[in-house]
């Protein structure tokens, strides 16, 4: 575990967090007490198919817009 005051951990932040992105903690502190810790985030897995039959897309998803909302999107001003 790496521990560090404010200071260092503003000016360090980048080498801070590679540092915790390899799996060490590093623990902020304010006048010697320790006040924060970053910490590595757990790995998410991912699979295809784990939203199948949580999502549904409308038939009409690809349409063209109605007029008046396509002026909108376009920014003309008539």
């Amino acid at each position: 575990m790496i521990q560090v005051n404010i200071h260092d951990a503003k000016t360090n932040l980048s080498r801070l967090l590679e540092a915790v992105a390899r799996g060490e903690e590093v623990v902020i502190a304010k006048s010697g007490r320790p006040i924060a810790k970053l910490v590595p985030l757990p790995r998410l897995e991912r699979s295809p198919g784990r939203l199948k039959g949580k999502i549904r897309i409308a038939e009409d998803f690809d349409a063209p817009l109605p007029e008046p909302l396509a002026v909108a999107f376009r920014g003309d001003s008539d």
